[in-house]
This record gives structure tokens, sequence and C-alpha cells, in this order.
């Protein structure tokens, strides 16, 4: 019954801050408003994914909270029977645990906790990324909203995940109460767990180096040290999947590579579309202000020239805006997933070292025991050596069976990120396609309206402008300047007789 209390008050305490999040502005072209942007329609929709049939599963309502000097911000995450949906085929592989109803709160610390742990419990396992932490304004309304969703689609590619659905982990996440949780955080993963609190924050860009395993305790301090002799040694285990890994993690790098490449120039290429938006602003500002000092049919058609590219600067800033939505985002979350692969190898080289260890002590201690039994008085000595041998070979049996697993879920985790992703990298880019023969399909409709009013416009021998004969040409609307209504100029007027007007004439023919 506290539970419940608890999540009834964090939902009426998060309606204040949900509203406010409703009303915030979102980030704008360069130079154009957000609220001046016309709605434009598109033929681009967004693609059913394998996480939108775990749609049951939402996080919403972040309240911020403070404890002492400490600040965080809660969200709450309610699993719902999930109800089919037209278009959507429902995972058979959704569990118990994600189909019954329930209603938890949790931070982002406990979501960082269920990261680590499914890397303990499904080592080999490709993991879905977590959003990156960041130590400044992150408890802004935009920053928490977009963390909000991040959260949301993390969690819901674990449901479909055919490797980590079923994880006892995500279970205790999604269903255990406060007190529960509490306890269950505070077990004590396996000695020489990698700590992957580092490994969340991802930098596109930048080269990243696998995390290292770090030193346990007192009890695992020898285990610790005799697996990095081991790794220094070089002598490893040998299986006959070994080359297999070798080709894969050389495939693996070179896609990180490759990828990272690809996602900077579509970012560059993102951030020239922004310049374009901006550049026609200014260009049809030019042209506005030039018209504005011309008279009759020739300023009105150079108006019109400057409105019509103030609209296009309007076009492609949006056009740009959603660049990053289906091509910039896109990109950088598949090289989070290849470091997600990266980690997975990792893991699975991990357990090659421990079963290396395990049978080196196996071996040191089978050379003790018979150098004991050849030593007169030494019997109870050989006793206890040998009772250690055969608990050493236990481990080595363990740590055997914990290898193969491993490698063979890293194996059935390549191959379908292989698969998966072939397939999302062939949408995105003809999403992008369509996006570029839309935007391109809609300048020149914009354009191509403005040619017929300029071909009207004609000049007689003196320069004065008229407009030709034809249906008449409506008067040029003042410019509204969606990209920066203070910019406007009002037209010039001439009111002062001693203004006179100045025109170029041809010089009068015969001798002066």
């Amino acid at each position: 019954q506290l539970h419940t209390q608890r999540i009834n008050s964090h939902s009426t305490n998060s309606h204040h801050t949900m509203m406010s999040m409703a009303g915030a502005p979102q980030p704008a072209a360069p130079g154009v408003p957000a609220a001046a942007a016309p709605q434009v329609a598109s033929n681009v929709h967004r693609r059913m994914k394998p996480e939108d049939s775990a749609g049951h599963i939402t996080v919403s309502d972040p309240v911020q909270h403070s404890e002492g000097m400490q600040k965080y911000t809660s969200y709450r995450v309610d699993v719902r029977p999930p109800t089919p949906q037209p278009g959507v085929q429902q995972d058979v592989m959704l569990n118990h645990a994600t189909t019954n109803f329930s209603a938890v709160l949790r931070r982002y610390s406990d979501f960082l906790w269920l990261y680590e742990r499914l890397h303990l419990e499904r080592a080999g396992a490709i993991v879905p990324p977590l959003p990156e932490k960041q130590p400044v304004g992150r408890f802004s309304a935009a920053f928490v909203e977009d963390r909000r969703s991040r959260l949301e689609l993390f969690l819901r590619r674990l449901a479909v995940h055919p490797e980590l659905a079923d994880a006892a982990c995500l279970d205790t996440f999604l269903r255990a109460d406060d007190m529960t949780f509490a306890a269950a955080k505070q077990i004590k993963g396996k000695a020489g767990v990698v700590n992957l609190a580092a490994s969340t924050t991802f930098a596109p860009h930048h080269h990243q180096q696998m995390p290292m395993a770090r030193p346990p305790q007192k009890d695992g301090f020898k285990r610790w040290f005799a697996e990095t002799k081991t790794s220094i040694s070089g002598d490893l285990v040998k299986s006959p999947d070994d080359d297999l890994f070798e080709e894969i993690q050389r495939y693996v790098h070179g896609l990180d590579t490759q990828m990272k490449n690809v996602s900077q120039q579509s970012s560059n290429l993102v951030r020239k579309g922004k310049e374009i938006a901006n550049g026609l602003f200014e260009f049809g500002l030019a042209f506005s202000l030039l018209g504005q000092s011309e008279a009759d049919a020739l300023g009105d058609a150079l108006g019109k020239l400057g409105s019509t590219a103030d609209q296009l600067s309007v076009l492609s800033g949006e056009h740009a805006n959603r660049e990053v939505a289906h091509l910039e985002e896109p990109l950088q979350d598949y090289i989070k997933l290849i470091h997600a692969a990266k980690l997975a190898l990792q893991r699975r080289h991990e357990k090659r070292l421990s079963y290396s260890t395990c049978l080196a002590s196996v071996e040191s201690k089978q050379t003790t025991l018979a150098k004991l039994r050849a030593t007169p008085g030494s019997e109870a000595k050989a006793y206890s050596t040998e009772m250690s041998l055969r608990k050493a070979q236990e481990a080595a049996e363990a740590a055997r069976e914990d290898f193969a697993v491993v490698s063979q879920r890293v194996l059935r985790e390549v191959d379908r990120f292989k698969r998966e992703k072939a397939e999302e990298m062939r949408l995105t880019v003809l999403d992008y396609i369509q996006l570029q023969v839309e935007y391109n399909h809609k300048m020149e409709q914009v354009w191509s309206g403005l040619i017929p009013q300029l071909e009207r416009v004609q000049l007689d021998s003196n320069s004065q402008a008229s407009a030709a004969p034809g249906p008449a040409m409506a008067p040029a609307p003042q410019p509204t300047f969606l990209g920066n209504p203070q910019a406007a100029v009002p037209q010039p007027t001439y009111n002062d007789p001693s203004m006179i007007s100045v025109q170029y004439r041809e010089p009068p023919s015969g001798p002066l």
C-alpha cells in the first residue's frame, strides 16, 4: 500500500512538470522560429520497428527530488498487458515479466544498475545502449524529456531482445517494490566483473577504448592478479572457433571505423543544410530591401523574390531538422550498437581469460601435488593440496562451460546484428533519398511559381519598369520575414519637394 501511495503521489506531483515540458519550445531551424515554420506534408512515415511490439512498457512522469545536497529525477515505469495493434506483430518472446501489470519508480542510476547487471547475467549479449550521462543541464525540461524517451526505448528493446527478455534482473527492475529492489541492488556480482559505467557515455566521432576489468576486493585480488598474468603472457586456451572470432573482430572494428566516417560526413551535411537556410534568409532580406528602393512592377517583382527566398529558408530549415531525425540520429544509434557488439566480444575474451587462468591453476596444483607425494613426511600437505586441486578442477570445468555458453551467445548475437542492422541501414538510406526527392520537388515548385511573375516585367527605353500585357499581377505584399520579423524595414517615402528623381538619358544628337 505504501508503494502504491508513492506511485500515485509521484504521478500527482509530476502533472505540473509534464505540463511545463509540453509547453517547452522546440529547437528551431537557424534563423527560423519554430512557430513560423509551416507544416510540410511528407511521404516519409515512421517505420514499424521490433521494439514497437513492446509499446505496453512506458516511462513517464519525470519528477525532480532533492535529498540534502543530492538532486535527482525519478521516472514512473509502467507495464500494462499488451493489446493487439493493427499492423504490429506481437513478439512471441515477451515473457510474463513484461506482460503483467506493474508500476514502479526508478531513477537513472537504477537503469544503469540494470544495464551493468545484464552484462553480468547474460555475458556475450549485445545490450542496447543507455542514454549517456550529462553533468550539466540535466534538469532542464528538454533534457529530461529526451532522456525519458530514450530510457523508454531502452526498456522496450530489452523486452523484445531474444537473449535478455527473460533475464532475472529485468524482472526485478520492472516488478520489485522499493525495498525488494534496494535489496537486489546490494547483491554483489562475481569477482572481477567489469565496471561498465564509463562505457555508457558515447562519443560518436572519437576513438573509444574497451573497458578494462577493475581489480576486485581482497577475496578476488589473487584471481585478478592471475588473470592479468595470463593475459600478459598470452598463454590463452585455444578453441576451434578462434579464427571465426578473429574474423568477427576485424569485421566489427572495420564497420565501426567506416560508420564513424559516414556519421561525421552526415553531420557535416546537416550542418551545411542549416547554413543554407540561413543564407536563403539573408538573400531574401537583401532582395526585399532592394525591391522597396525601386518603384512600379520591378520593385514588386524583387519583393516577391525576397518573400520567396524567405519561404525557402523555412523549408530548408525544416528539411535540415528532418535530416537529423531520419539520418543523423539513426547513424549515431547504429554506432552505439556497434560499440555494444564490441563489448559482447570483450565479454567472451574475459571468459576465455578466466578459463585459461583456471587451467593454469590446475596445472600448477598438479605439479605441486606430484612433488609433495614424492617427498616423505608431506602427506598432510599433499592431502590439502589434493583437496585444493579438486576445487580448482571444478572451477575450471565451470569456467569451460561458461566460456562455451558465452561463445555461442556471441555468435548468435553477431548473426542477428548483421541481419537486422543491414535491413535497418537499407531503410535508413531509402528514407534519406525520399526526403531529398520531396525537398527538391518542393523547392522546384516554389521557384517555378516565381518565373511567370518575373517574365511579365518589361523595361521601357527610359529604364522604367512596367507590367507586360496579360493577367494582372497583384501588388507584392510587404515581406513578413518568417525567419526574423524584426528585420522588416518600412518602405521609404519621398515627401520632401527638394528630393528629385535622377534618371539616365541619352545625350542629344548633333554638335554641342
